[in-house]
Order: structure tokens, then sequence, then C-alpha cells
């Protein structure tokens, strides 16, 4: 890809390989060996991936009345609380901040927490259909997104 053609694309155009890459990444690879082996110490992705996978499960049990979990959406909305979230806003911040796809990761990280609060907010009120509409929708979208980002650092540090 040429360097303004690159520089002029739209977020929504990059491919997510090419959102894995540094800015400045020309043909080098993606991730060196070191920044590999120091991501796969400080976050299991693995763990990430199914925490973030439990939330819709979680959320379907607040709507349908069968949680026992006690969730405030003013601290779900808070995209800093999780693991991930500290780990993205700490060492990941300082290991990959570089990489297009990382800021993107923060920033849909984020829009999933402010779904997943959302959803809350609106079955605390009593507001079912809305939050069922939100948690099949925005949540979900911003779920898939966070997904789907983590399995491409997944596969970018090569772990299955």
């Amino acid at each position: 890809m040429g360097f303004f053609s690159r520089w002029f694309k739209r977020d929504e155009d990059f491919t997510v390989s090419e959102l894995m890459a540094p800015d400045d990444a020309g043909d080098q690879p993606v991730l060196d060996t070191r920044t590999k082996s120091a991501v796969m110490a400080e976050l299991d992705i693995h763990q990430a991936i199914a925490a973030h996978e439990r939330w819709k499960l979680l959320l379907e049990q607040v709507l349908d009345g069968t949680s026992c979990e006690n969730l405030d959406p003013e601290l779900v909305c808070l995209d800093d609380r999780c693991d991930l979230g500290k780990w993205l806003h700490g060492p990941g911040r300082d290991r990959l901040g570089k990489y297009p796809a990382f800021t993107l990761l923060v920033s849909k990280h984020k829009y999933f927490h402010h779904q997943a609060a959302q959803v809350l907010r609106e079955a605390q009120a009593g507001r079912r259909e809305e939050a069922d509409r939100l948690l099949r929708t925005s949540f979900q979208h911003g779920s898939n997104q966070v997904l789907l980002l983590l399995k491409e650092l997944r596969r970018g540090l090569g772990l299955r």
C-alpha cells in the first residue's frame, strides 16, 4: 500500500491485518519476539476472551431475573477496572500503543463497557424490551469487535 493511501484511508477501510501493523511497519514483522514474550507474560488472552464472552450470559441473566449479581452500571461502564482494561491502560499501552489496532481495541473495549452499562440501566429502569434490544444490537456489536481484535492479537502472538 502506498504512503498516501495508507494515511488517507478511513479507519473502516483498514483490514484487521493492516491495523495490527505499527504505523512505521513497512515490511517489518508485526510483533517482535521481545514484545510477544512480554505481552504473553502480562496478559492471558484466552482468559480475557472468555471473560468478555461471559458478559452476554450475565446480562441475559439480569434481563430474565436469574442473576444473583448486583451490578452497578456506573462501575460497569468503567473500562479500566477489568483485567483486560487494567492491562490496556497500563502495560499494554506501553508495549503496543504504537499499533493502530491497539488504539482501536482500547476504543472498542470502552464502547463495550458503555453498552453493557446501558443494558443494565435500561433493565434496572424496568425497560426490559429496550435492554434486550441493546443487548442484541449495540452490545453484541461491541462485544464482537473486542473479541475479533483479541483473537487477532492472539494470532499475532502465535497462540492458538
